[in-house]
């Protein structure tokens, strides 16, 4: 394989494992959406996705900064989803 081959296949398999909401560029509402969407967030797995729905069951989220009242989820990892989250 040729050197420009394997820089092009390096960037093609980045694009493929890339995270759908950076590659879309869609937000996730974490008002409504499901384990599915909700892991292809930075640090979210699905236990942690699980969690988030089971609290927005009984407090909808009003703003962003509130899935911080979900355990798991704290000010760090609020940092590095809070521009890929919204609460529509």
């Amino acid at each position: 394989m040729s050197r420009m081959g394997f820089i092009v296949f390096i960037l093609m398999l980045a694009l493929f494992i890339a995270p759908v909401t950076a590659v879309s560029g869609s937000d996730v509402n974490i008002n409504t959406a499901g384990v599915e969407q909700l892991v292809t967030l930075p640090g979210i797995g699905p236990a942690l996705a699980e969690r988030i729905i089971e609290h927005r069951e009984g407090f909808p989220f009003e703003a962003k900064e509130d899935i911080m009242q979900v355990s798991g989820i704290g000010e760090t990892r609020f940092q590095e989803i809070k521009d890929m989250i919204t609460v529509e």
